[in-house]
């Protein structure tokens, strides 16, 4: 999606003395909510129902942010996080809140933007999409950061608002396979010579099995990879180096590409960077919903776009419907097409597009019965100004930014279209972050 500069509001930093607070609700960074002087104060670490001490550390016209430093009244879901790294690690920031009550607040602010931001409310309010509370991420990043007083490598995640990386051994949200290889992928990263070469890594756990992906910057010596490779035989894990060209090289391991698979037998290969759902358990809930939703009738033209490697569209396919899948990555699009032929999936087809630009000489571009939509965090409003040349009846709109997709009610609702359906998608326990499933249906 193009992305456009905005010039921020000027902040006015005035630090006050310390003062007490009451939390009504968190907000949908996971902040919570107080009221001071007729103004909104938002307090990251406090919790609903808390009092709480606080000092305000930034000023702005309409709200203000204030830094916590004590509960004085703690709230009955409160509990101590179980990470040792949590407050430090800059990846979960919902730790001190009990997970019924996580998908309690997240589903209260879901609601509250689509209310406020899309002026509109839904017709049902379904349940919310969960799974395991832990070790349920099956692909992470983690950040590496070379330490030139001590010639060591840090191997963890950004803290919070910092480019600091916070040296960890294990996570408890990743995948256990991938969190019992940190420690020992740490020691043998800090045993090459190239440590300074070293890029980010990828982690990666799904059915053709575990993978460590390492970006490099530099080419490594002999030595450097026979480590790399004895390290991912002892482990059974595929060890492979990503360079500056995205070129791949597998030191140890089957070289095909990592791939996952769905309840109805279809098989996706991506390549090491492709987006696929971090969460495999929601992912095919999110499927199942979003088929069932859509209520796919055999021969039915339906539309996908943001369509990634397949993930919505071979299932679409298999329920009957003749699909149109459109990807912005061009090399997305060219995976797509082969995993559709390894699932033996006939009836989709896969364009390229710019989303975000001129549609109108698209070739796909035209009447379809149902449409599917699975944008990146900008959304999908440059595409939904299209919706006169393809008029679906019903459109289901999943989103990874509750903003967004609250900012794109506004041309549904004015092309006659009605919220029927909301749902929470609970991706990324023990974080602030919400993902939601929405229906619009034409209105008769």
């Amino acid at each position: 999606m193009a992305q456009f500069y905005k010039a921020k509001p000027r902040k006015t930093q005035q630090t006050q003395a310390k003062q007490s607070f009451h939390v009504s609700q968190l907000d949908h960074l996971g902040a919570g909510i107080a009221e001071h002087q007729g103004k909104i104060v938002f307090i990251p670490g406090a919790l609903p129902d808390e009092t709480v001490t606080a000092q305000i550390v930034e000023q702005k016209k309409r709200h203000a942010k204030a830094k916590l430093i004590k509960v004085e009244s703690a709230s009955a879901a409160r509990i101590e996080a179980s990470c040792p790294y949590y407050g430090r690690c800059g990846g979960c920031d919902l730790q001190h809140l009990e997970l019924s009550a996580q998908r309690d607040a997240k589903q209260t602010a879901l609601e509250n933007l689509i209310n406020k931001m899309g002026r509109t409310q839904p017709q049902t309010m379904s349940e919310p999409l969960s799974g395991e509370g832990w070790h349920y991420r099956r692909r992470a990043r983690l950040a590496t950061q070379y330490l030139r007083d001590t010639k060591q490598l840090n191997l963890g995640f950004r803290a919070l608002a910092s480019s600091e990386v916070v040296n960890i051994d294990a996570c408890p949200v990743l995948a256990k396979s991938l969190s019992e290889l940190i420690a020992p992928l740490n020691q043998c990263l800090n045993r090459l010579s190239a440590k300074r070469s070293l890029g980010h890594v990828e982690l990666l756990s799904v059915d053709s099995g575990p993978c460590v992906v390492l970006r490099i910057t530099s080419p490594l010596n002999d030595k450097d990879k026979a480590l790399l490779a004895t390290f991912g035989e002892q482990h059974k894990v595929r060890l492979v180096l990503l360079d500056d060209d995205s070129k791949l090289e597998t030191l140890w391991g089957d070289e095909g590409l990592p791939y996952y698979t769905l309840e109805d037998g279809s098989s996706l290969g991506f390549s090491p960077g492709n987006f696929i759902q971090v969460n495999g358990e929601i992912n095919q809930q999110m499927v199942t919903q979003a088929i069932d939703w859509l209520q796919i009738q055999p021969g039915e033209r339906v539309l996908d776009l943001f369509c990634g490697v397949g993930n919505f569209t071979l299932p679409l396919a298999k329920a009957g419907a003749q699909v149109v899948g459109v990807e912005g990555v061009d090399a997305m699009v060219a995976q797509a097409r082969v995993n559709a032929t390894m699932s033996g999936v006939e009836g989709a087809e896969f364009y390229h597009g710019d989303l975000s630009a001129d549609l109108s000489a698209a070739p796909w571009l035209g009447r379809i019965d149902k449409l599917l939509l699975d944008p990146a965090r900008a959304g999908a409003y440059e595409s939904l100004q299209w919706l006169k040349k393809m008029k679906p009846k019903a459109i289901v709109y999943i989103s990874c930014n509750p903003v967004s997709l609250a900012r794109d009610c506004e041309p549904l609702l004015a092309q006659g279209y009605q919220l029927s359906r909301l749902g929470l998608i609970d991706m990324f326990p023990q974080t602030h972050h919400i993902e939601a499933m929405a229906l619009f249906e034409l209105e008769k």
